[in-house]
Order: C-alpha cells, then sequence, then structure tokens
C-alpha cells in the first residue's frame, strides 16, 4: 500500500481542525520505531472486538496475534512524543476470514489492527489523535530506550506500572520497509479506521530468533490483557531506527451494532478532548522497577 497521490498534491498546504494545526502532510521524520507479536487466545481475542464486523486475525495455528508498536516520534508536525500502541491483528467483513489469506490480502479483508490501548505522551496528540482520527490516546508517563543490545519501552499510568516490553535488538538492519498500516479504534460507540504509511530500513527476526519479554501490570487499562493467555515469547519483532511516516488525512467510521438494544454506551466521546489543550509537555518518566513479578 503506497501513499495516495493525492496526499503529495496538497504537500505544503495547511489545515486547522479542533484548533489543532496541520502543516500538510502530517508526517514524522527520522523516528525510531519497534513492534513485536505474540500468539494469544483466539476467542479470548474475539470477546475484546466490537460490533460484528471485526475478527481476530486468524494464524496457521489457529491462535489470534497480540502486538505491541512503540514510537518515538522525534520529529513531527505536532512535536515530539512517544506513542505506545497495545492491539489485535484483525480483519474486516461479514465473516471470519481464511487463516493467513489476510496478510497477502489486506485490501479485500480489511486487514489491520484493532487498538485495544494508545498511550501518548503529550496532550496535543491526544487531541488531534483521538477527536480527530478516533485513535483511543491518553496522555501517560512513556519511555523508549535503545541499548546496544535491546530496545524497550515502559508504560505508567498515574503512579501504577501498565506495561512494560523488552526486545534484543538485532543485528543488521538491511530489510526496506514502505508499506501501509491500517489502524481501527472504538471512539463514540463508532468504529474508526484511520491509515498510515512507513518508510524505512528495519531489522526484523522471526521464529525462535525473535526474542522478547512482555511484562503486563495490575492498572486497569491492562490488566485485562493477562487474560488473552499471550504466550511468554514472541514469534517475531521488527525495529526501525529511523523511519518515516504519512498519516491519511481520510478515515471512514461505522455505527457499531448490537443485537439488542445497549443501556449504556461505554467508549469514550468528545467529552474525552474537547477541553484538553495543545500541550506537548511529558509527564515524568517511568520509575517503576520492581516489573519482573509482572512478566508474561
Amino acid at each position: 500500500m503506497s501513499v495516495p497521490k493525492r496526499i503529495k498534491t496538497y504537500a505544503g498546504r495547511y489545515a486547522l481542525v479542533d484548533d489543532v494545526p496541520f502543516t500538510l502532510p502530517v508526517q514524522a521524520k527520522n523516528t525510531p520505531a519497534f513492534m513485536a507479536g505474540f500468539f494469544c487466545n483466539y476467542d479470548k481475542a474475539k470477546q475484546l472486538l466490537p460490533g460484528n464486523e471485526l475478527y481476530p486475525f486468524k494464524f496457521a495455528n489457529g491462535k489470534a496475534v497480540f502486538m505491541v508498536t512503540v514510537v518515538n516520534y522525534v520529529n513531527t508536525n505536532i512535536g515530539k512524543y512517544i506513542e505506545y500502541s497495545i492491539a489485535l491483528a484483525c480483519t474486516k467483513g461479514k465473516k471470519q476470514a481464511p487463516a493467513m489469506l489476510p496478510a497477502l490480502l489486506m485490501k479485500r479483508y480489511g486487514t489491520g489492527q484493532f487498538i485495544l490501548d494508545l498511550p501518548v505522551s503529550s496532550d496535543i496528540s491526544v487531541k488531534g489523535g483521538k477527536g480527530i482520527w478516533g485513535m483511543p490516546k491518553h496522555k501517560a508517563s512513556l519511555d523508549f530506550k535503545v541499548t546496544d543490545n535491546t530496545v524497550s519501552a515502559q508504560y505508567e499510568k498515574d503512579g501504577q506500572f501498565a506495561f512494560r516490553i523488552e526486545i534484543e535488538k538485532p543485528k543488521r538492519i538491511i530489510f526496506p520497509i514502505n508499506i501501509g498500516a491500517t489502524n481501527y479504534g472504538h471512539f463514540r460507540n463508532m468504529l474508526m479506521q484511520s491509515y498510515i504509511y512507513f518508510k524505512a530500513k528495519a531489522g526484523i527476526c522471526l521464529g525462535k530468533k525473535a526474542k522478547g519479554t512482555l511484562y503486563i501490570g495490575d492498572h486497569p487499562r491492562t490488566a485485562f490483557m493477562r487474560n488473552l493467555d499471550i504466550e511468554s515469547k514472541p514469534f517475531f519483532t521488527l525495529f526501525m531506527p529511523s523511519a518515516n511516516g504519512i498519516l491519511d488525512d481520510h478515515f471512514q467510521c461505522w455505527f457499531v451494532t448490537y443485537k439488542d438494544k445497549p443501556d449504556k454506551v461505554t467508549p469514550e466521546g468528545f467529552e474525552s478532548v474537547i477541553n484538553l489543550g495543545l500541550g506537548e509537555d511529558w509527564l515524568p518518566a517511568p520509575a517503576v522497577t520492581d516489573y519482573e513479578k509482572y512478566r508474561i
């Protein structure tokens, strides 16, 4: 999936949405990022997807895929911030897609990821990402650390440990990446679909060569994920030391429907962003060090 030509035609123009100013296109440059995929229970994953058209991506082993992607946006239209995506790989359609095939026919099956949680570093990222694109963003304490041997990121909320991921840093960064990704979110009780495009060189490890560790804390935003029967080792990891990304201005949304009349709407609405400012300040860095007891 390449960047649509229409995006290139408005380069250098400006937009103003909900008091958030953008120089177009909305993009990030020289951005480090890493990703890991873990197998988890398919039936339990399905229970977390809203509506009746999203299904977990089914791997050949019959399991679902739990995804963690952390991006250190060092140069964007709205300043610096970290974005910490915790998601389930999924498809969209009237019925469950065949196993594995949606990885090849992504457009046909609406292949993407449903975001379970999306903490970020700054208010302006929350206001724009949630209010415009429907991404379930909220502000939290985050870090992104790269050493000679590892890449890691930790997430805390209100002083409480929520999540941590560590992967072994790939020894070679040689694989060219030029892809588009689809994100689904649940906002205003609507299913929101947005798109992002990345170009970079990456280090990729598969199977037994992929090494990493998950830690899931007791915070309400993440504790429920421990019930997904997530396997302790990733089946793939990916690290991009310097990626360039473009967020599409086009998105879609649909009503989330129910068999019976719902009593109340649980997802957040505009009230969660309407009074947010455009601050770029970060909360203090994560400080919890006794996270080993939360290892998956």
